[in-house]
């Protein structure tokens, strides 16, 4: 009797591009653009739900990070970026 032999498929990266980076990493890269990033932005990139990007905003990178992070609405729309050290 021979045992069946398993195949072993690789699991494929959810975001290949950015392999090596980590979600709170891929989160302060959209906050760094010009014009910020809006929430759903900020989801669909990390998968989290919006409790969860809001988590990782004011706790892992405003205050472990230290950065400076804002909000405003653009025509109707929150964005959030990472301000400069001056303002």
């Amino acid at each position: 009797m021979t045992k069946s032999s398993k195949t072993k498929t690789a699991i494929a990266s959810p975001l290949p591009s950015q392999a090596g980076s980590s979600k709170l990493d891929q989160l302060a890269a959209l906050l760094a653009k010009d014009g910020g990033a809006s929430l759903a932005d900020m989801m669909g990139a990390t998968a989290w739900q919006a409790h969860s990007v809001r988590g990782a905003l004011s706790g892992a990178l405003k205050k472990g990070r230290g950065l400076n992070i804002v909000s405003q609405s653009i025509e109707g729309e929150r964005r959030y970026s990472i301000a400069a050290a001056d303002q």
